[in-house]
């Protein structure tokens, strides 16, 4: 696996409890107001505001280097309420990260990226025609669930929930991810919970099964998008090294693990993947399985690498291929699609944000 850019040293963000500690001990204060400090941050206030603080330290804090591992470049809002943020990284890189109005008024859920670009080739999706450029820091993750938390509350929501969904493969990006997701889910920084967090693959299953190891009570996503290894390939390059079989097996034992069901991702494309074959395929791969199908409608991204300009499924064709997959008793429910107006499918705001580094 790729391994992660190196913290920017100058972001409170990118430290753990245990470095800040350190870094405190070496200032001559007590290693204690390591979290206190940390928690104001997750909560998207200024750590030098903490109540109850030395002056020293307060004095101390005001006169460290201003550096955030990330800072917002772009704001777009649609109609529906999802918000789309454009963050830009110290070495003038940019990720995306979104928010998503939840059915109750006073909730929402986030979707965050693990790396800027992507190397997973998926013809489909708009982050693949950026290509890889590297790993994002455990900061830079956590800076985006910062950033989302503050964009909830200005909209009088709370973020309730967040999904390792956005651009990158979480599975390669995997130490800085775990430790984002153990910061942002710890009630002693981020507190937001274990079961609040889903981490998402194109189905790597080595980062699977390190997952299913590293006992964390998360939920598990895998992006199927096909039900046979052939049209998978096509739309996935990695499903030429992951066959569906050793995927679902991987979920298998995480799900065995966890007692609460993987979600597979399948996104319709109109003449590829959405026919009533495709569907009873897909209801045979998943049967005696107790996982449930998130169906999604394909926010169009243009002309893809392999010169193919994919479209959604119709309506029709998408409930008759969710109605087979019911009559075969497969749980499977439509997603809404998000942000439209915006062109809020992964990747798209960067790509037209583009500027060289």
């Amino acid at each position: 696996m790729i391994e992660p850019a190196k913290p920017h040293p100058s972001s409170l963000v990118d430290l753990s409890v245990d470095e800040l500690a350190a870094r405190l001990v070496a200032a001559g204060f007590k290693a204690s107001h390591a979290p206190r400090l940390l928690r104001a941050c997750y909560a998207g206030d200024d750590p030098a505001a903490v109540r109850g603080l030395p002056q020293g330290l307060v004095r101390w804090l005001q006169t460290q280097p201003a550096g955030h591992p990330a800072d917002l470049a772009v704001r777009q809002a649609a109609d529906d309420g999802t918000v789309k943020l454009l963050l830009r990284l110290g070495d003038g890189r940019t990720v995306e990260s979104v928010l998503m109005p939840d059915f109750r008024a006073d909730r929402a859920a986030g979707c965050l990226s693990s790396q800027v670009g992507c190397a997973m080739g998926c013809d489909f999706c708009a982050t693949t025609k950026t290509g890889f450029e590297r790993n994002l820091t455990t900061g830079e993750i956590v800076a985006q669930f910062i950033a989302l938390r503050r964009e909830a509350a200005a909209a009088g929501r709370k973020l309730q929930t967040v999904v390792f969904m956005g651009m990158g493969e979480p599975m390669l990006n995997y130490a800085a991810v775990i430790e984002a997701v153990r910061r942002i889910a710890d009630n002693t920084l981020g507190g937001l919970g274990w079961r609040q967090i889903t981490v998402s693959t194109v189905g790597i299953v080595p980062g699977i099964e390190a997952l299913t190891d590293e006992g964390l009570n998360v939920h598990l996503a895998v992006s199927l998008h096909a039900p046979d290894d052939a049209t998978r390939a096509r739309l996935l390059p990695m499903g030429r090294r992951f066959p569906i079989a050793d995927i679902l097996a991987a979920a298998d034992r995480f799900q065995a693990s966890r007692g609460r069901p993987v979600t597979i991702q399948y996104c319709l494309l109109a003449g590829v993947n959405d026919s009533p074959d495709h569907a009873r395929a897909l209801a045979a791969v998943l049967d005696g399985r107790r996982m449930h199908v998130n169906l999604l409608r394909y926010n169009p991204t243009g002309l893809s690498l392999r010169g193919i300009t994919y479209q959604p499924a119709s309506d029709e064709t998408a409930a008759a291929f969710a109605a087979v997959l019911h009559a075969h008793k497969v749980v499977a429910h439509f997603r809404r699609s998000r942000g439209p107006d915006i062109a809020a499918a992964c990747g798209q705001l960067r790509a037209r944000n583009q500027s060289p580094v």
